[in-house]
């Protein structure tokens, strides 16, 4: 039976690879091991985690994250090869556009191993994020590529990919999103961190920040905190705060006022208890523009561009930029009922993982 190594560096990638590994379970067509790259530490990924997510923890650890960019992507190329050495798989699967899946890629296709891309095409134009180099090499070099939205398959069959290598199947963090939140309608919430911080009129809006563009300059973190203080006059705003960011608020000395709740990190369901209930989401995450998308709930994208043009052309994400002014405009528009409506995109659906794991199955069992 063919065996394929499924790729996780980070807490969200093990998100995606999730319903991959429910799914392929279920259908017994292929063997797999889940490969944690150890990218990043996180100390939620404990037992409960895996509990949470319905998989097993991960068969390989290989603790090759930190460092620059350029030492992590080299730890994890020197240990992922050894490992292939030693039991040489018929697949690897990588997911999203992290350091681990660059790595993986260019390791996997060095010796000749076929390389599966899950949440390939995606493109935000903008050379300035890591992201977007490792998703172009990735996209590269991959043998299949998953699509999760129409402007995927755009940029896939623009850069010259064979039809029969693209495949449309949705998304697998729909599919994990929804599988999570069935099992919070039957969770206790109230132990949650997160549920102390909810007012008692529970009307409230969640910011997440952390990308380096929006965080890491001072006049830029000073902008974007004058528009979160004055919507947090009109509503509460809880802000579980990315550790550098926190940080740098500290260090640009900027005070984000009364009304404005920070927390720490959460984990993916005391988070998800959070955000689904919340009257607008402000973030600069591209996978919480795909999340607020598939519950419907509105998000304001704080930054000029999105590698995921469908939340914006037919889910509730809207694109704001980060002047004050048209943050505040538009928050205030959502908060009159005047903001923008949307819809899940088509697949999103909680079957994408079935469907990659069908196509693989055929391609390896020839």
């Amino acid at each position: 039976m063919p065996e394929i190594l499924l790729v996780a560096g980070a807490r969200p990638n093990f998100m995606k690879i999730a319903p991959i590994v429910r799914a392929l379970q279920a259908h017994g067509g292929l063997r797999f091991r889940i490969v944690h790259t150890g990218q990043h530490y996180d100390r939620e990924m404990n037992d409960v985690f895996f509990e949470e997510l319905g998989i097993p923890q991960p068969d390989v650890c290989m603790a090759a994250g930190g460092g620059s960019h350029a030492q992590q992507t080299a730890r994890i190329m020197v240990a992922f090869e050894e490992l292939c050495q030693a039991g040489r798989p018929d697949a690897v699967l990588v997911v999203g556009d992290v350091n681990s899946t660059l790595a993986c890629s260019i390791v996997a296709k060095k010796l000749n191993i076929p390389v599966a891309h899950v949440e390939a095409g995606l493109r935000s134009g903008d050379m300035t994020m890591p992201e977007e180099i490792n998703r172009l090499v990735t996209d590269s070099i991959a043998d299949w590529f998953f699509v999760t939205e129409p402007s995927g398959l755009e940029h896939l069959r623009r850069e010259g990919k064979a039809a029969s290598a693209i495949h449309h199947v949705g998304h697998v963090m729909v599919d994990n999103l929804l599988f999570q939140a069935a099992k919070l309608e039957t969770t206790d919430r109230s132990a949650f961190e997160t549920a102390a911080a909810i007012p008692a009129d529970r009307r409230y809006g969640v910011v997440t920040l952390h990308r380096p563009s929006n965080v890491d300059d001072a006049a830029m973190m000073t902008r974007i905190g004058s528009a979160l203080r004055e919507i947090a006059r009109e509503l509460p705003l809880i802000f579980p705060v990315h550790p550098r960011t926190r940080n740098n608020l500290q260090q640009f000395g900027i005070d984000l006022g009364p009304d404005i709740t920070l927390l720490p990190p959460q984990a993916y369901m005391p988070f998800l208890s959070l955000w689904k209930d919340a009257a607008v989401v402000l973030t600069d995450s591209g996978g919480l523009q795909e999340e607020t998308t598939a519950l419907g709930v509105p998000c304001l994208t704080i930054r000029e561009n999105t590698e995921r043009p469908v939340t914006v052309d037919e889910g509730t994400n809207l694109l704001v930029g980060t002047e004050p002014a048209r943050i505040v405009a538009e928050a205030r528009k959502v908060l009159r009922g005047d903001g923008k409506r949307g819809r899940r995109p088509q697949l999103w659906d909680g079957r994408a993982a079935e469907r990659i794991v069908d196509i693989l199955t055929r391609e390896l069992c020839r």
